[in-house]
Formats: structure tokens, C-alpha cells, sequence
């Protein structure tokens, strides 16, 4: 059994009690997120296809008035004009103080304006105009539905030549695993490749294993899956919730250099946010009992 890096386990412990997490742009979710997260976290906001931007605009001035730090999701090919993604910085910016934002290409197949991809709206210039700080982009640990893994490393490294040009902070958020390997894998390729930029490991909250099968079939994570119906099998019984404890278990004990990049944790409440919640305020982030806990189950 290895031994967990003791101020490696620290940093985790720090980094998961304030841990981001995601809402949906609808913003219908604040009252439970009120009631299960503490103010002061990050909270993302999704941008789903046929997203009208000004709703996560309003969503984000909530988020803002109730104590949150709102970071709206930017699906670029949703942008129907340069205008439009002008007005959508400015109204984050203006109404809710956003100073980070999380890119994504969107979830459509055709573009709907000029932005094709993310970097496209990088090259707009309308990021720095709008004074946003920080910028995350999302890490594929399991690989990209659609980008080879030489493809995907080469955009992330010209994301990392774009936030030195500019000055603004980029990190990745990854898709979540439901094991630590992958996780593990994809920040050695990220070294390799002189990708020096900060991790944001993405967990699946906690929800039962059909819920996160079909997220995880969605989201095009697969190999993963494995590790998924192992606990299925471990637990005994389809209805138990699952949470990411083994992903930040198999974390804690790696090498300390394996995880350096590693900056905080992202939530994915797919079994929803008072689950999630839940399992931040009672998780035991002390690794050396985890394990001890993880033995005794598996005897």
C-alpha cells in the first residue's frame, strides 16, 4: 500500500473545502445551492445549446448577490456574432462583476455565428477588452470526442502561449473520471509536452451508478467506466449513491510531482447539489484512514 504525501493530502483537503461547483443557466438551482454550499466558492454556470445569454447573465447576477462568485460557461459556437459575444462580456462584466469564465467550443456541430472553436473567440480580442482575469478551458483526461491527443495537447499549448501574450490566467478544468489514473496520465502527457498550466480535477458528485453511466456515456468518458462498475459490484446493489472518493484516494497517493499541477476541485452534481454538498462536508479527507476504510470494504 503506498503512503499518501502528507502535505500533498493537506493541500487536497484545503483545495476540496472550496471546491467549485456547476449550476445550470436557468438559475433555479440558487435556492438549494444556498442551502448546501457555503458563499465564497466559485460556481459555474452551464451554456447548453439554445442557451439565451442574457438568462446566464441574470443567473449570474444572482450568483452574485447571494455571495457567489459567478463563472459563466462561454460555448463559443453559440456566439451568433462578434456584437453578441461583445454584449455578453460586457453584461457579465457590468451587472455581475465576472472576472472569470470557462470557454468551451459548445456542444453543437455547426457554429451558429463566426467562432468555430474557442480559440477563435480567444482571437476576438473581446476577452481582455472586458477585463476577465482568469480564463479556464476544459482538459480531456480520457480524451476529446473529437481531437486526437496530439491535437488536444497542441490546443492546450496554445492556450498557454495565449494567457502569457495576454497576461490573463488560463488553467484547464478536466471532464471528470471515475478512476486516478487517467487523471494521473494526462498530467504526465501535460508535462511532457512543457504544458505548464494549473489543473482543475473535475469529480462526479455523488449519484447512482445508472445516473453517471449516462453522463459519462453523454460526455464521452469510457474507459473510466470500468472502475465504475467495480464499486457497482462492490457495493452490491445498483441504488447506492457514488462518489468520487476513490478518484481523490488514488490522488492523495500518488507521487507528490505526479500531482503538482493539480490547483483545486470542480463538482459535477449530477445526482444534484444537496448530495454534493453533502459528501464535501462529510467526506474524510484524511488518507491514511480512507485507505484503512477502502480495505475493509474490499475484505
Amino acid at each position: 500500500m503506498t503512503a499518501p504525501d502528507q502535505t500533498r493530502s493537506s493541500e487536497f483537503a484545503a483545495q476540496l473545502a472550496s471546491a467549485s461547483v456547476e449550476i445550470s443557466s436557468h438559475g433555479r438551482q440558487l435556492p438549494e445551492l444556498r442551502d448546501n454550499f457555503a458563499p465564497g466558492i466559485d460556481v459555474t454556470i452551464t451554456f447548453l445549446p439554445g442557451d439565451n445569454y442574457r438568462h446566464n447573465v441574470e443567473t449570474a447576477t444572482a450568483l452574485r448577490r447571494a455571495g457567489y462568485n459567478p463563472v459563466p460557461h462561454i460555448a463559443a459556437r453559440e456566439m451568433v456574432s462578434q456584437p453578441a459575444l461583445d454584449d455578453f462580456l460586457a453584461r457579465l462584466r457590468g451587472e455581475a462583476a465576472v472576472t472569470r469564465i470557462v470557454l468551451i467550443a459548445g456542444d453543437v456541430a455547426a457554429a451558429k455565428g463566426p467562432f468555430k472553436s474557442a480559440l477563435d473567440v480567444g482571437a476576438s480580442g473581446l476577452i481582455e477588452t472586458h477585463g476577465i482575469a482568469r480564463l479556464s478551458v476544459a482538459g480531456h483526461p480520457e480524451g476529446h470526442p473529437f481531437l486526437d491527443h496530439a491535437h488536444a495537447l497542441k490546443v492546450l499549448g496554445a492556450w498557454r502561449d495565449w494567457g502569457r501574450q495576454t497576461n490573463i490566467e488560463v488553467d484547464v478544468v478536466t471532464q471528470f473520471c471515475f478512476e486516478s489514473a487517467p487523471i494521473l496520465q494526462w498530467i504526465a502527457a501535460l508535462n511532457a509536452a512543457s504544458i505548464d498550466l494549473p489543473v482543475i480535477v473535475g469529480l462526479a458528485g455523488p449519484a447512482t451508478p445508472a445516473t453517471l453511466t449516462k453522463f459519462a456515456l453523454r460526455c464521452g468518458i469510457g474507459n473510466s467506466i470500468r472502475a465504475l462498475r467495480g464499486q457497482i459490484g462492490r457495493f452490491g446493489r445498483l441504488l447506492t449513491d457514488t462518489g468520487p472518493d476513490d478518484v481523490v484516494r488514488g490522488l492523495c497517493i500518488a507521487p507528490a510531482d505526479a500531482t503538482a499541477p493539480i490547483a483545486g476541485f470542480h463538482l459535477f452534481p449530477f445526482g444534484g447539489l444537496r448530495k454534493s454538498g453533502e459528501w464535501l462536508r462529510n467526506y474524510d479527507r484524511d488518507p491514511l484512514r480512507q485507505m484503512e476504510r477502502a480495505a475493509i470494504l474490499k475484505t
